[in-house]
């Protein structure tokens, strides 16, 4: 086959469950999608766990879910690269952790260690928090805990297992350490260039600028929660005496995932009064920041973007702000340049509201309208998509706002379905990882976070006379898509070609 044009949508947080309870998708009216569900080839995808480079069991995500789908792999997560080097008892000899020790040692200072407080292991992982605690604490390190608090990832209201857990931990090593600030990560973890926000946490951070102060983090929890603030969006908030990063110190930012902690680095960086502050990341956030990085980048390569781009094809990447960079440089497998032949088009994410249940409609139709221009035009072989309704609704567990996110897609599909088909191409709708499709439990308490079920694959083009195998995951569908534009798949991409007759 050598289909032209062809469209990738990424419903993002677009996952399957069957059962119908506490299911926003299944609760939705969605004439269009079943139609092109009982119309044309489908199938589901594994992506989580395993099948995306993820320990067993944990719930895929925004970056792992586009990573493997644009690398047609699957490819092992930092969580799984540096779980592996703590379980080799390998983590005391990483070069940069030891270069940290010894500036601590020859200035006198603190370590900070501050990342997301969470086991969703999407962000960040507790056990990382742990590992470098017991370091801190075998080199007889002082050190102060920055706990950004997480109810996105993991329930609304779960923070206080997390501070038990670091608490408890911290008492068994007799580590010289504790927990200095909480911070929701709607403040600490800001991405969308929502300064204000950053500012906050940075000014507890660098400064000890807070109008909440309490002796302990039960407390600062408890207050926050008696004011209807969940996890996500707990006030920065000082605990016990004042432990700002000083010049002479150092920081560990021990989220693994970039996106999320990009903000609050670029402030440690670019603040003038610090001389002499080692400011370490995880991984590597931006190959534009001088950090020094734990776990080096273990960018891809032959990824289906590239293989376009070997082809002298023409290539477009739509999004809007939030999920931009996963159309770009997750897609191309963790790598930053821009290929040959690619174009970027991005639509500015609503910066009036807080949370998106406020407007769940979000930028779908913008981003609808650049697709259907961008086909009209005739310049692109390829367009690569994402709509952020469902997921980013869905993480703020509110149930009507989600039904209409869900909705308004419904409709955006099938404008977006009816142009590809008019131009003769081929439109793949599918997800990264699963959301709005579960989010009630039994007890009927919201869910705000991802989940472990499959998404779908849907192949809408005319007189393709073939199905999809069952049994496929997120790094099957580049082979399978590079397949049916006629072009060869890369020794690479050890993904399979769903495709059967």
């Amino acid at each position: 086959m050598n289909v032209r044009p062809l469209v990738l949508a990424v419903l993002d947080g677009w996952g399957y469950r069957p059962e119908a309870h506490g299911n926003a998708i299944a609760a939705s009216r969605l004439p269009h999608y079943d139609a092109l569900l009982e119309r044309y080839p489908h199938t589901l995808l594994e992506a989580s766990g395993e099948a995306v480079g993820l320990p067993k069991g944990i719930m895929g995500n925004s970056e792992v879910g586009h990573t493997n789908l644009g690398s047609g792999r699957v490819v092992p997560q930092g969580v799984v690269v540096i779980d592996d080097e703590i379980a080799r008892g390998e983590f005391a000899r990483n070069p940069v952790l030891v270069e940290t020790f010894a500036h601590l040692r020859r200035t006198g200072g603190r370590l900070h260690l501050l990342g997301l407080l969470s086991d969703g292991q999407v962000h960040s992982s507790i056990t990382h928090l742990f590992a470098l605690v017991d370091e801190a604490a075998a080199a007889r390190i002082p050190f102060a805990i920055h706990a950004f608090l997480d109810g996105r990832d993991t329930p609304p209201r779960s923070a206080h297992r997390y501070i038990d857990a670091i608490e408890s931990h911290l008492s068994t090593v007799r580590a010289e350490g504790a927990i200095a600030t909480l911070s929701g990560r709607f403040y600490a973890m800001d991405r969308d260039s929502r300064w204000e926000r950053t500012q906050a946490a940075y000014d507890l951070l660098a400064f000890g600028k807070t109008e909440r102060r309490f002796a302990n983090a039960s407390d600062a929890l408890e207050y926050a929660y008696a004011r209807d603030e969940s996890d996500e969006f707990v006030l920065p908030s000082a605990i016990g005496k004042v432990r700002t990063v000083e010049d002479g110190d150092a920081c560990i930012f021990f989220n693994f995932r970039p996106d999320r902690a990009r903000q609050l680095t670029t402030m440690f960086d670019k603040d003038e009064r610090y001389h002499d502050l080692r400011f370490v990341t995880m991984t590597t956030y931006d190959e534009s920041f001088p950090n020094p990085v734990l776990f080096g980048p273990r960018p891809q390569h032959h990824t289906f973007g590239e293989v376009l781009a070997r082809a002298g094809l023409r290539q477009l990447r739509l999004a809007e702000t939030e999920k931009y960079a996963h159309v770009t440089y997750f897609f191309n497998g963790g790598r930053e340049e821009i290929f040959a032949g690619e174009e970027r088009t991005l639509v500015p994410s609503d910066r009036s509201v807080a949370t998106y249940d406020l407007e769940p409609r979000m930028k779908a139709r913008e981003i609808t309208d650049e697709a259907l221009a961008a086909l009209a035009s005739g310049s692109f072989d390829a367009i690569v998509m994402n709509y952020a309704n469902a997921d980013m609704v869905g993480h703020t567990g509110k149930w009507e706002p989600t039904i209409e996110a869900c909705e308004v897609l419904d409709t955006c599909i099938a404008e977006l379905a009816e142009a590809v088909l008019a131009a003769g191409g081929l439109l793949a709708i599918t997800a990264d990882h699963g959301n709005a499709e579960e989010k009630i439990d039994a007890a009927g308490n919201p869910l705000t976070a991802h989940t472990t079920n499959p998404v779908p694959l849907i192949l809408v083009a005319e007189h393709l006379e073939m199905g999809l195998r069952e049994g496929g995951k997120l790094g099957d569908v580049a082979p399978t898509l590079l397949a049916l534009m006629g072009l060869p798949v890369p020794l690479e991409m050890t993904g399979t070609i769903l495709l059967e007759p």
